[in-house]
């Protein structure tokens, strides 16, 4: 009887252990998941907390009042500085003692508190999006070979700009100074812009491109340090070429009476002369000047110096006309009946833009007739009409201002 007695105990005190083991296995295995939370819920406060605490930095950052952008005009000895904000007038200021005395420069860029008008920092020079917009990235794919009837202009042109940079111990051997620039001066559609356009595809130079108008602005002294940066843009990236377009738009004769847009267009022309032949040397950098009206012209602009080369684009010749047509119908599906001598001589007062267009509207003529060559015929008539339409604009315009 206790054997039964005691077995039966045995029994029931290993169910208890049994019991016992699952229930601590359960309480493990909560135990290590409530662990895991307890640390996703500290990385997550830890992420909060960060995030808080950004939040309140990008609060602060965007409840500061704004900066002022001045430039330091002197460095006084007690360690204040003369700046001029861009309200205008120049004030005595302290800087800020996170700003290191060695970036405080004469002409530095530099931020002002709006309140107190201190030095907060320094800026970066930064030249104008219009100069930074002018350099040529993609350069022309025209070529010297692409121009025709202008063979000498060619070489002058290549002996004033490209010869300098290519070989410049040439020069020094000879001991001559190189040209610092040309200026092309022809009627409208002669190829004063395509001559530039195949000196930017010859060269390795940076290609700087500018149209006069572009260079004048509305306030005082705008067009003056568009000039400046177009420069200092030209000498960081040398050797470079400039090349000012429809340069009489800046470069008008000075005169003693005008109007504050005539004097301000004149404060740019001089800031252009003074870089063009100034105190600071230009060293690899070329200009090219092109305009149609060299008569109005400052005599400043057109001294040696300055250009030392005037190159005139002349109205093409027959020879110059018939080598044009050759470059611009080497292109087309013409048939042999087309006679580029005798076309050539019809368009006696035609320029090289008229020849371009000639040939554009014999192709359109073929295209209306559902052809896919051009024919003389339709070489004759887009003479009529591209030379009738400028005999009627000459008309026109004679009429207008007679």
């Amino acid at each position: 009887m206790k054997d039964q007695q005691l077995d039966v105990l045995i029994i029931d005190m290993k169910e208890k252990i049994e019991l016992l083991e699952r229930r601590n296995s359960e309480l493990l295995e909560e135990s290590r998941r409530v662990e895991g939370e307890k640390r996703y819920v500290e990385s997550e406060l830890f992420r909060l907390q960060k995030e808080i605490k950004r939040m309140r930095t990008e609060m602060e950052r965007l409840k500061s009042p704004p900066l002022i952008i001045g430039v330091m005009k002197d460095i006084l000895s007690d360690g204040r500085v003369v700046v001029k904000s861009s309200t205008g007038p120049d004030f005595i200021v302290g800087t800020s003692e996170y700003v290191p005395a060695e970036d405080l420069v004469v002409g530095a860029r530099v931020a002002l508190n709006k309140q107190t008008l201190a030095v907060m920092g320094v800026l970066p020079p930064s030249l104008d999006p219009i100069v930074i917009g002018a350099e040529i990235i993609d350069k022309p794919s025209l070529t010297y070979s692409e121009i025709g009837g202008l063979d000498d202009q060619i070489r002058e042109v290549r002996e004033a700009v490209e010869d300098p940079l290519l070989r410049p111990e040439l020069y020094k051997k000879v001991g001559i100074e190189p040209p610092k620039g040309v200026l092309l001066v022809g009627p409208p559609g002669t190829g004063k812009t395509l001559l530039a356009k195949a000196v930017a595809h010859q060269t390795s130079a940076t290609f700087i491109r500018f149209v006069g108008s572009e260079l004048v602005q509305k306030y005082i002294g705008e067009g003056a340090r568009l000039v400046r940066e177009l420069f200092e843009l030209a000498r960081e990236k040398a050797p470079s070429i400039v090349f000012i377009d429809e340069l009489d738009s800046i470069g008008a004769k000075r005169l003693e009476v005008a109007t504050s847009g005539d004097r301000e267009v004149q404060r740019t022309l001089m800031q252009l002369l003074s870089e063009l032949d100034g105190f600071n040397p230009i060293g690899d950098v070329k200009i090219i000047g092109a305009t149609n009206r060299p008569d109005i012209l400052d005599e400043a602009l057109l001294r040696p110096g300055r250009f030392d080369r005037i190159i005139t684009i002349p109205m093409p010749t027959f020879e110059a006309r018939h080598e044009i047509f050759k470059i611009h119908t080497s292109r087309m599906n013409a048939d042999r009946t087309v006679n580029l001598a005798e076309l050539a001589a019809k368009c006696e007062e035609a320029t090289g833009a008229d020849i371009k267009a000639i040939c554009t509207e014999a192709g359109m003529f073929a295209i209306r007739d559902n052809r896919d060559t051009v024919s003389m015929l339709d070489f004759e008539r887009a003479v009529a009409k591209v030379l009738e339409t400028e005999e009627t604009k000459c008309v026109e315009s004679g009429v207008m201002f007679a």
